[in-house]
């Protein structure tokens, strides 16, 4: 089986979503922020600090790189790793891709009730900062296979409406 890919701004429900699945059908999950800590031995946030993004890109890349070459994972990635030119076209050629997105201000309020560290919203506002960004990747974003709007539903709806897709597409074996 291929594996399934999901991508989307951070606070989308991602690795929430991802376990969910992964569970459901008895697969392996893996998120590419995990792996590229594991990998460095430092956080996403000292590599930020330390290098720079551009470097934590370059990681993110070799990770994803690692990921296409195994079958039948359900795979969280990092909200920024379509930024990369080739990133996304390597997930859709070795898998299904879902883009998870939700409003602004749903993401806004997720990640203030969610004490994960996000270096790229370490800003004045927030709030913009998400807007903007969204804005930046929304023409990465809607190029997924397929697009499961979570602002509304729960994560376990938004596994469900994953799991229903790829049965109704005959890629779950």
């Amino acid at each position: 089986m291929e594996n399934i890919y999901l991508i989307g701004f951070m606070g989308t429900g991602k690795s929430t979503v991802g376990k969910m699945i992964a569970h459901d059908l008895g697969l392996k999950f893996v998120d590419t922020d995990k792996m590229v800590e594991d990998k460095t031995g430092k956080t996403i946030l000292d590599i930020f600090e330390e290098s720079s993004e551009e470097d934590f890109r370059k990681l993110e890349t070799e990770v994803l790189k690692e990921i296409t070459e195994e079958k039948g994972m359900i795979v969280s990635t990092g909200g920024g790793i379509v930024v990369t030119r080739g990133n996304l076209e390597l997930m859709k050629q070795s898998g299904a891709v879902f883009t998870l997105i939700a409003d602004a201000h749903t993401i806004h309020e997720r990640l203030t009730q969610d004490n994960t560290c996000r270096p790229l919203l370490e800003v004045e506002n927030p709030l913009d900062e998400i807007k903007r960004l969204l804005f930046e990747r929304a023409a990465f974003y809607i190029n997924a296979h397929h697009i499961i709007e979570t602002s509304d539903i729960t994560a376990r709806e938004a596994a469900d409406q994953i799991i229903s897709i790829l049965k109704s597409e005959g890629r779950l074996s």
